[in-house]
């Protein structure tokens, strides 16, 4: 069974001091997310999800409320919390398994010998598919090829949660399915607890466990959190006319577009 409460945000809101004065992000956000749980946060830019992943990964302090990982308050970032951004963020001039290494020699190194480490790292390569691929530097490999090794890099930590900000964001749509396939197979593997931003309905709905809606900024909040009750593991042809699947992407597109759509300021 999974633990109901093991990522607790309490009471949280975040600002900034920007030249204009004060800036609420977030205000009033309360949200627990079960171990093992896969969690999308959705909403228009500027509703303050990065910020909120942000926080989770403990990169920022809130400026009011408690965050807690497994009943420990985060006060900042930590091996056991992992983010794959959308950009890569790989080093150009070492190797992809350099790359995922210097992760895992950082968590591990100094418990763990050589040929651990070296272990791990090449698990994590074939979790992804990119053993193959392993002594290419990122300037040899494809865009969709980069993401999959960030996601080694890690997963090759070990981490309590995976943190996701928009990581498919910049790739072509075919690659971003395959890839959404292969963090389906992944996570169903690794068991792993997940919170992803993302701005695609079908991605929030294809992948996770519930969606978080956020409403627009300046001041967002949680809007509405909507339960996926679709099994796993969850196949995207079989689920393109299930009419569960399809309920629930109406409902994200009714809160997006309907209910927080943008109103255009018409000229005086």
């Amino acid at each position: 069974m999974k633990e109901s409460s093991y990522i607790q945000i309490q009471g949280v809101e975040q600002a900034f001091r920007t030249a204009q004065g004060r800036f609420v992000a977030l205000q009033g956000i309360d949200l627990t997310v079960a171990k093992g749980e896969f969690v999308a946060l959705i909403g228009h830019s500027g509703c303050g999800k990065s910020t909120l992943l942000n926080l989770i990964a403990g990169l920022t302090r809130p400026t009011r409320g408690v965050l807690l990982l497994d009943n420990k308050e985060i006060t900042g970032p930590g091996p056991e919390r992992a983010v794959v951004f959308q950009n890569h963020s790989l080093l150009p001039w070492l190797t992809c398994f350099e790359n995922v290494h210097l992760g895992v020699e950082r968590v591990f190194g100094g418990r763990e010998d050589k040929a651990r480490l070296k272990q791990r790292t090449t698990e994590a390569l074939a979790l992804v598919g990119l053993a193959h691929a392993a002594h290419k530097r990122p300037g040899e490999i494809s865009g969709g090829m980069k993401q999959r090794v960030g996601i080694a890099r890690a997963l090759a930590m070990e981490p309590k949660v995976l943190l996701m900000d928009e990581p498919f964001g910049a790739l072509d749509a075919l690659t971003r399915a395959r890839l959404q396939d292969e963090l389906l197979a992944i996570v169903q593997k690794t068991r792993s607890t997940v919170v992803m931003v993302t701005h695609d309905v079908d991605e929030a709905v294809l992948l996770s466990d519930r969606i978080v809606m956020m409403t627009n900024g300046p001041a967002a909040t949680i809007g509405e959190v909507l339960a996926i009750d679709l099994p796993r593991p969850r196949d995207r042809v079989q689920l393109a006319e299930d009419p569960v699947y399809l309920r629930c992407r109406k409902a994200v597109i009714d809160f997006l577009y309907t209910r927080q759509g943008h109103v255009e300021k018409q000229a005086a």
